[in-house]
């Protein structure tokens, strides 16, 4: 079966188009990071403005790619939540519509769940059951996944995601929009030039008994040596390595210890923070000490992108979990919404 995926969560257009059986045959994706950036982060009015103007003329272009028409679709997947109210009502509704047109059933798919899926679009990829650390802008959380719809929560952020507090601590050092790829830059040419980073920052939660994380503490830490310190370029770069550093050590250790509590042996890693290559480095190094494997999305599919979308809906129906789903002639849509909501009993 022919699945159209459709992305529209935040601020980046995903269209993918991915066959139950022969994979992933188009994908495109647009970015507004550049209509945004002039205000320094997502405005939402605009965000969704833009979806509109971007959607129809992507689906036409995967169509083309993989060299099909609208009429040899046979389901859509669409981002349903969480996200941006209004971005997530642009991809809904014309779902809805395409839905209505074709007379094909319209799957709404948890943008998380693509994430955590999204290793699977790679060559390599993980078997069930794993342990799923999803990690971006607007979620930290340790999952125990054992199937698709079989997702246990272990773990989540009480305050900032990691992303999040990537994106607020660039801010404060200044380093403009997006925040979190110019700060792990920062740090990785302090890394390499060899320089010894004389900071230490705290390691929130590394010993809180669960695998529930903290970052805002981490940014009030940093935001404390700024207003201590005369911020020349070494200190601004030594303090961004000192927070990467803090950071990959908590999503390693407490990812690590899920591990060895559930007696599972392989990790995944999924959203837009495991594009860091800090976080990939450490996390393989030590997985590999303790005998587990970890997989990770391949980099263009870090970030949301519509093949985790279509993925996603394409193993549900191939499970048979979504076929008997009525068609939708209406749109809605979850801001917010649990993932373990979409445990299939």
């Amino acid at each position: 079966m022919f699945v159209l995926g459709i992305e529209t969560s935040c601020d980046d257009t995903g269209i993918a188009i991915f066959h139950t059986e022969r994979g992933l045959l188009s994908h495109a994706l647009y970015s507004q990071t550049e209509l945004h950036s002039k205000y320094g982060g997502v405005v939402p009015e605009l965000a969704s403005r833009d979806h509109i103007r971007r959607v129809l003329p992507l689906v036409k272009q995967t169509l083309e790619i993989a060299k099909l028409s609208l009429k040899d679709l046979n389901a859509i997947a669409y981002t349903q939540g969480p996200g941006l109210a209004g971005a997530l009502l642009v991809g809904s509704s014309f779902a809805a519509a395409l839905s209505f047109a074709l007379k094909i059933p319209a799957l709404g798919i948890h943008h998380l769940e693509g994430h955590l899926l999204s290793p699977l679009l790679s060559p390599t990829a993980p078997t069930f059951p794993f342990i799923a650390l999803l990690v971006s802008g607007g979620h930290t959380q340790l999952m125990e996944v054992h199937g698709v719809g079989q997702y246990k929560l272990l773990g989540e952020t009480v305050d900032d995601a990691a992303g999040e507090a990537f994106d607020k601590t660039a801010k404060l050092l200044g380093l403009g929009y997006p925040g979190g790829p110019a700060l792990s830059k920062l740090a990785n040419e302090f890394s390499k030039s060899g320089k010894i980073c004389s900071l230490k920052l705290p390691r929130p939660m590394l010993h809180s008994g669960d695998y529930n994380f903290s970052f805002s503490g981490l940014k009030t830490a940093v935001l404390t040596l700024i207003n201590k310190k005369e911020i020349t370029s070494q200190t601004q770069a030594e303090i961004a390595f000192a927070f990467q550093e803090a950071v990959v050590d908590v999503l390693t250790k407490k990812s690590l210890a899920a591990l060895t509590e559930t007696n599972l042996t392989q990790l995944v890693v999924a959203g837009g923070v495991g594009a860091n290559g800090q976080l990939r480095t450490f996390l393989s190094r030590s997985a590999k000490e303790i005998g587990v494997t970890v997989f990770y999305p391949s980099l263009e599919f870090c970030t949301d992108n519509g093949a985790m979308i279509a993925l996603a809906g394409a193993m549900r129906l191939k499970k048979s979990i979504s076929k008997s789903q009525p068609l939708i002639n209406s749109f809605t849509v979850k801001p917010r919404w649990n993932l373990e909501t979409q445990a299939i009993k």
